[in-house]
């Protein structure tokens, strides 16, 4: 079963920066939005496929063409070991606006279509890793939650309730940040002691060793605690 992993927050608190320190041979980006990934060299990272050179990325807000793109990276793609979706509630916003069903059928249908995608990740290869980054908004409580289209939408699924690992990215203090557990504000949700701190650099090759670590390898533990002490000393650097 592939793993997956949620990822929401604020449009400019850095969900796609997050991308960066991926490794673009082993990690494959679906662009919901088609929209420029914003850190350095992102354009020479990940582009598109031309005639010249196969790409790692794609643009489309299609239900069908994901669920495709999803089967075939699974089942002919083994250098894939990380897969985005991109702004994932832009999925619900266009599916919404070409629908054809009327009144309560027609969220019946995006529900439906999310749902889909989502326990599709659930039958992938183990080793495929697959992270949807989406915008939050605050409920009825003041609380962050997955941004949908409606209360409507709200009642038929819970997007997060599907998600073993939910982070709330956040721009605190001249930094980018990832809440790993319930802040009161942020609903972020991960496995008892997997991260020592309840804010972590918003790195998600950093997340996902540290997942790696807390299921398969305890012995990864002075590597990765060697990898928060360099994250640490570039963030002073950079605030320089």
């Amino acid at each position: 079963m592939g793993m997956k992993i949620l990822v929401i927050g604020e449009s400019g608190t850095g969900k796609s920066t997050s991308i960066r320190n991926l490794n673009p041979d082993s990690t494959f980006i679906l662009n919901v939005i088609n929209k420029t990934l914003p850190f350095k060299g992102a354009l020479k990272k990940f582009y598109p496929s031309t005639k010249e050179k196969k790409g790692n990325m794609y643009a489309t807000h299609d239900p069908e063409k994901i669920l495709e793109l999803i089967e075939r990276i699974d089942k002919n793609a083994p250098n894939i070991k990380t897969l985005i979706i991109d702004d994932f509630q832009y999925v619900m916003s266009y599916d919404y606006l070409k629908c054809e069903d009327k009144g309560f059928t027609k969220f019946d249908t995006i529900a439906k279509n999310m749902w889909k995608i989502i326990r599709e990740i659930e039958s992938t290869r183990e080793d495929l890793t697959t992270i949807f980054l989406s915008h939050s908004e605050l409920d009825s409580n003041g609380q962050t939650k997955f941004k949908t289209i409606g209360k409507m939408l709200d009642d038929k699924i819970i997007i997060e309730g599907l998600f073993s690992f939910v982070f709330n990215s956040i721009y605190h203090e001249d930094n980018y940040w990832f809440v790993t557990n319930n802040e009161g504000v942020y609903k972020s949700k991960t496995p008892m002691g997997m991260f020592e701190k309840k804010f972590i650099p918003n790195d998600l090759q950093y997340v996902i060793e540290k997942i790696d670590q807390y299921y398969h390898d305890d012995e990864l533990d002075s590597n990765i605690n060697q990898k928060e002490l360099d994250i640490k000393e570039k963030t002073k650097q950079e605030k320089k």
